[in-house]
């Protein structure tokens, strides 16, 4: 497992102000944006940063100072700790369906890369393939002219607070990435699922 740290934020945060979910989301999404596209899903778990200072006093040596002063400035401070190993499945719902988080858990993040087209080029494509040919379908969808590459960044909270980015190939900087909370509620909904009792 690595923490994740990274520089201050290059894009503005949301108008609400910026929440300790937000930006370890978008610290994660511009971590993993730095070994470039193509890479497979990442997975985090997320704990409140002055939390494991009181658990385990002798992290205070082992994260950068700068972190360790924010924990204490800021509760809602969160420390991202990437799960290695992760399975590969072709299903993001069945490893999501497979993942429980133990109580020291806060919350819990992953990125994946996708490409996506209109919902009227989907439906052309669905239209000229058949449905048992998902492998066809898929590479069809690729090709279309209208895909785009697409790198999704979700944190869920075990209180259902939950933030998101997205990057797109084609404007592939810090200054582009879209935030919101909503952008993708259907994986919101399932990676909350994972920190469910």
């Amino acid at each position: 497992m690595r923490a994740v740290s990274s520089d201050a934020l290059t894009s503005p945060p949301p108008s609400s102000g910026p929440s300790g979910l937000w930006r370890t989301v978008a610290e994660i999404e511009r971590y993993v944006a730095s070994d470039g596209w193509g890479a497979p899903l990442r997975l985090f778990a997320l704990v409140r940063t002055a939390d494991a200072l009181q658990r385990d006093p002798g992290l205070e040596w082992r994260l950068p100072s700068n972190v360790v002063d924010e924990a204490r400035a800021d509760a809602d401070h969160l420390t991202s700790v990437e799960q290695e190993g992760v399975p590969d499945v072709a299903d993001l719902d069945d490893l999501l369906a497979q993942l429980a988080w133990p109580d020291g858990v806060d919350g819990a993040a992953l990125v994946v890369e996708k490409i996506l087209v209109p919902p009227d080029a989907e439906a052309e494509v669905r239209a000229a393939t058949s449905a048992d040919d998902e492998e066809g379908r898929a590479k069809a969808l690729a090709a279309h002219p209208l895909a785009e590459d697409v790198r999704i960044a979700v944190g869920v909270l075990r209180d259902s607070r939950h933030e998101c980015a997205v990057r797109s190939r084609s404007k592939d900087s810090d200054g582009e990435v879209r935030t919101g909370a909503d952008l993708v509620p259907g994986l919101v909904s399932a990676l909350q699922a994972t920190l469910s009792d």
